[in-house]
């Protein structure tokens, strides 16, 4: 990487730290979007109406994101997860799942600089995301490591079962939620665990953030639903009930 380009990126990263710290300190004052009103109107999800769930098939590409495998299992991107534009992915994700504009433009610019591709010009498939410490990590509470199982758009039944089973509250209907301290003392578990079993165990201190934030995601999304949780994780499908939280950055 030249000199100029090493000063682009952390340029860039200073900016969207900055960005997404003005946006947090905005929050605290700005309405919250009304449940059933966060998806953009005129974009698949609008009044919960969501494109077609197709299961995808033996040549199809996916990666270890159930967000992004999800988004092509409805056709919200390339159903076939390839040749995915970074630009539109980075608006995809911003009304589907109402992250801030912030990480929106992060993910996507990350992706691209970790493939050594332009941002604005090119395409990617899924399964190319799953470079290993790149987004793709060990301790995962979904997959196995990927030097356990190469294929880390696999998802590991028993991991994503005993995670559910971990909430400790309810709701006002009386169904089961996961909270945030439940998702702490399960990546904790899940990071001891990996540790001790595979020999090629890593995890940087970037990773363990960036796995963090993944985490909470589960509840700021979707409210820490297990339900809505389990249809998510197991069958792939925007659908399933889902009902994105407003909670998060604007």
């Amino acid at each position: 990487m030249g000199f100029v380009s090493s000063v682009s990126h952390f340029v860039f990263d200073v900016g969207i730290v900055s960005w997404d710290v003005l946006l947090t300190l905005l929050n605290l004052v700005r309405r919250k979007r009304r449940i059933g009103h966060v998806t953009p109107e005129g974009h698949p999800g609008y009044g919960r109406h969501w494109p077609e769930f197709r299961s995808p098939q033996e040549t199809d590409s996916r990666c270890a994101c159930p967000a992004l495998n999800a988004m092509a299992n409805n056709g919200i991107i390339s159903r076939t997860g390839r040749g995915i534009s970074f630009v539109e992915l980075n608006h995809h994700i911003r009304a589907i799942y109402n992250f801030s504009p912030s990480f929106c433009s992060f993910v996507p610019h990350n992706a691209a600089r970790m493939l050594k591709r332009s941002y604005s010009k090119d395409t990617f498939d899924l399964e190319e995301i799953d470079l290993h410490n790149g987004i793709e990590h060990d301790a995962s509470p979904l997959r196995l490591d990927s030097a356990l199982e190469p294929n880390q758009s696999k998802k590991h039944v028993p991991f994503i079962e005993e995670l559910l089973a971990a909430a400790t509250c309810k709701d006002k209907n009386g169904d089961d939620v996961i909270t945030t301290k439940d998702l702490s003392k399960m990546l904790g578990k899940r990071r001891a665990v990996a540790r001790a079993i595979n020999k090629e165990f890593s995890l940087s201190l970037f990773h363990k953030i960036f796995g963090s934030t993944n985490a909470s995601t589960l509840v700021t999304i979707f409210g820490g639903r297990v339900d809505d949780l389990r249809s998510f994780f197991m069958s792939g499908s925007q659908r399933a009930g889902r009902r994105a939280s407003a909670n998060l950055t604007e």
